[in-house]
């Protein structure tokens, strides 16, 4: 009996299939992995809100127990490869960085979600910090976007590849991680640009602008779980960050419409 390769993804459930831990696992199954996850919070629009975000989150020891199950029936044999997005709370980030210290997974790859839409502005200044603190130390692939490079780096802007990649270099050397910097719509130009910066190397890798400029909701979750799929497979890191990113750029070709304010990526495209 042939076994695919596993990847695990600890992340929030996002209510329309857009984002979050839905997007990981359709992730994973369109690259031929098999997923598991680890549900950190709930998180759904208020459509009579201007659709606004309501976060709901998972208690510490219901997320410790998850954990638990997930990682005595896969050993580390079988399951290396981690996807971490949405936390949500310092309780939460606690959790998990214990539990990532007490596997010691081979990849842990970090969409680091800093902003957490529908918490007070305290709060979440204090998940991030906590998320830097914790979590960003035991990653091995970061995948930040515009605003989370400028928090992670410390730059107060970022309006160029040069400073998209000094900022990339920053987070590389403050982490030891290997960084798949987003600049995504934010840069002029007609190409989304992306910057990738490990060890060894350092890319620039660019995509078409689509969507007409304009985010594609899931894009950052799709590309986080892609380059953790491409690892779970066998990709060295620089090929999974290739990978990823045209695997996201094919899914905002297809993106989905619907009667919600944003289009969504389709990883089935």
């Amino acid at each position: 009996m042939q076994t695919p390769p596993l990847a695990l993804t600890i992340a929030g459930s996002e209510a329309t299939g857009g984002a979050g831990a839905q997007v990981d696992l359709k992730t994973f199954q369109q690259h031929g992995v098999f997923g598991s996850v680890a549900l950190t919070c709930i998180v759904s629009f208020d459509p009579k809100a201007d659709w606004g975000h309501r976060f709901v989150p998972v208690e510490p020891q219901v997320i410790a127990d998850q954990l638990e199950a997930i990682t005595t029936a896969y050993g580390p044999d079988q399951l290396d490869v981690v996807k971490i997005g949405m936390l949500g709370t310092p309780a939460t980030i606690e959790t998990v960085a214990g539990a990532l210290r007490e596997r010691g997974f081979g990849h842990v790859v970090l969409d680091p979600v800093l902003i957490c839409k529908g918490q007070e502005p305290g709060a979440a200044l204090d998940t991030d910090q906590a998320l830097k603190a914790q979590v960003l130390p035991q990653a091995t692939f970061v995948t930040p976007n515009h605003f989370e490079t400028m928090s992670l780096s410390g730059m107060s802007s970022i309006t160029s590849v040069d400073e998209l990649t000094e900022a990339a270099r920053r987070i590389h050397e403050a982490s030891g991680a290997a960084v798949l910097a987003k600049g995504g719509v934010h840069l002029p130009g007609d190409e989304a640009i992306d910057v990738y910066v490990d060890a060894e190397r350092t890319e620039v890798l660019s995509g078409p602008k689509l969507g007409d400029g304009v985010q594609v909701a899931g894009a950052g979750c799709t590309l986080a779980a892609a380059v953790a799929a491409q690892l779970a497979l066998g990709a060295e890191p620089f090929e999974a960050a290739k990978a990823a990113k045209e695997f996201v750029t094919r899914g905002i070709e297809g993106r989905l419409s619907s009667s919600a304010p944003f289009e969504v990526v389709w990883q089935g495209a």
